[in-house]
This record gives C-alpha cells, structure tokens and sequence, in this order.
C-alpha cells in the first residue's frame, strides 16, 4: 500500500503544481480575489458548480462580473480616445504643414527682385513691380553643383548681402578628384574667398561690381592663402532671365582664376542657374618646390534664393 500511497500524494502534488501552468497559457491572468475562493476541478461540468451559502461564493461571482465587463469597458474607452487624440493630432499636424507650405509659397512667389511687370493705373504703361538690380538692399543664398570633366565633382556655396552699391560676398567651393598617383581614393580641396564688393554701374536691368578680399586653399599637403579679385556682371536677358559672368583672380601665393558664364532663371525670389564654368589652380611650387598645375572646366547647375 505505501507505492500507492506515494504515487497519488506525488500525482496530487503535481496537479496543484501544473494548475496556474495551465491557467497562464490560456490567457488568463490571475488576481487576488482568484487565489482566495481557491481552486476547482478542470474535469468537471462547466455549466454545473458547487453549492455554496447564499451570499458567499455566488455573490463573489456575481460581483467579479461587473468588475470585469468594466474594465474591459475602460480599455476600450481608452483605446477610442487615444485613437480620436491621435487623429486631431495628425489632422493638426497635416493642417500646419499646410499653412507653411502655402505660406512659403505665396513668399517666394510675391518676394524677390524680379518680378513681373503691371500696368499703372495713372499712366497705362506696363511697369516693373520690382527695381531688380538696381534694389536698395539683396540678400542672395545659393548652391550649385559642378560637373567639371576627369571625374571631378564640386559643390559651389554662395552667401551675400548687397546695398545699392556696397556689399559682402563669401564663397565656398568643394572639390572631389581622383589621386594623381594612381592609388586609389580621392583627394579633396577646398576653396574659399571673402569679398567686399561695390557696384560702380547700377541700373535697372544690369550691374556690374567690382569684389576685392582674401581667399583660401586647403590641399591634401598645404593650406594657402592671399589676396584676391573678381569682376562679375548680371543684366535682363528678359524680365525674369538674367545673364551672368564673373572672374576671380588670385595671383600668390597661389594662381587661381575662376570664371562662369550662365544664365539665372528668376521665379520670385526662387532662382535657378546654370552655365559653364573653367577652374584654373598652380600651386607654384609651394609645396615641394615643383609647380602642381590642375584645369577643370564643365556646367553647373543649381538654385538659390534672392531676397
């Protein structure tokens, strides 16, 4: 009789082991109010319970219910509200984007110092609405990208702001070429200049200014830096297609001349460009006492602000 004894003491204790196993892979939670009215019988008849004293176990049942079905009801509530919040949000959101886009837009499309010509009431003649070169005061951002032959690739940065006739202009030019040595990897070079600029002929539909200030090399092996020079001309091909052509010089320490010829394309203050550009840089032996020479020319393109 002992093996049978100990058989079922260890079945019972493994059946109160596996019972909240069991319970948890279905899903179930277990809570408080559960562990208190214990345990029952999984075999037995679902629809079918135990007796119990009125007010006791029934009534724990019957209170559970409500408790339930509330907090279900809750979670649901939750869930539609966090829904409703995020739409409003997203509606918000979609609504402010909106307004910025049209704003910034209808800025571009009214702004700039080329807009198109009106007729003037007092006159009937067609009038420009805007001076175009010949503003008192032009904030000019831009940045093109050059495609200039031998693999080389560069990005041209442009900042300036310009009176009637003076004005600061800075410049930034990247350069990526292929090593000269054959190694493989790329070297890269940077070109910067800052200029003052006065422009000696202002006119409605062309200036022409004249720059002065310093500009910098960084190469793989040295950084340079010396005076520099340029000369630049913008006229009215048509109002809102404009010329360009500019050179920039610097004699030592090192030879640099840079010159563009293009067109700029003016859509209120949004302004699109593109044209031809030849780089020419000598490092006159600086470096190891032999001259470096490199030549690059090809289009650009590009876009940019004027305000």
């Amino acid at each position: 009789m002992f093996p049978i004894k100990t058989l079922w003491c260890l079945g019972l204790l493994a059946g109160l082991v596996w019972a909240p196993v069991a319970e948890a892979r279905f899903g179930k939670r277990n809570t408080p109010s559960d562990s208190k009215s214990g345990t029952h019988d999984s075999s037995a008849d679902p629809d079918t319970h135990e007796a119990s004293a009125i007010g006791t176990e029934d009534d724990e049942d019957d209170g559970k219910k409500p408790r339930s079905r509330s907090s279900f009801d809750d979670d649901d509530d939750e869930d539609c509200c966090s829904d409703a919040a995020e739409d409003l949000a997203g509606d918000l959101l979609a609504s402010l984007l909106g307004g910025l886009f049209e704003g910034a837009a209808e800025a571009i499309a009214t702004s700039g110092t080329h807009l198109s010509s009106r007729m003037d009431p007092e006159t009937s003649q067609l009038i420009l609405a805007g001076r175009r070169h010949a503003v008192p005061l032009s904030f000019r951002l831009s940045a093109q990208r050059l495609l200039l032959l031998d693999d080389v690739r560069g990005v041209d940065l442009l900042a300036g702001l310009e009176g009637r006739r003076f004005g600061v202009e800075t410049r930034m030019i990247l350069l990526t070429q292929p090593t000269d040595d054959g190694s493989p990897g790329e070297d890269d070079l940077m070109l910067v200049s800052a200029h003052l600029t006065y422009a000696f002929v202002v006119r409605d539909a062309l200036r022409l200014r004249a720059e002065g200030g310093l500009s910098t090399a960084h190469a793989p092996d040295t950084t340079l830096a010396g005076p520099s020079v340029a000369l630049s001309f913008e006229a009215c091909l048509w109002s809102p297609l404009d010329f360009e052509a500019r050179a920039q010089l610097t004699p030592l320490p090192f030879l640099q001349v840079d010159a563009t010829v293009g067109l700029a394309l003016h859509l209120g203050s949004l302004m699109l460009r593109g044209g031809w550009r030849g780089l020419y840089l000598d490092d006159l032996g600086t470096v190891d006492g032999v001259a470096h020479v490199d030549r690059m020319h090809g289009p650009y393109f590009g876009g940019g602000f004027t305000f």
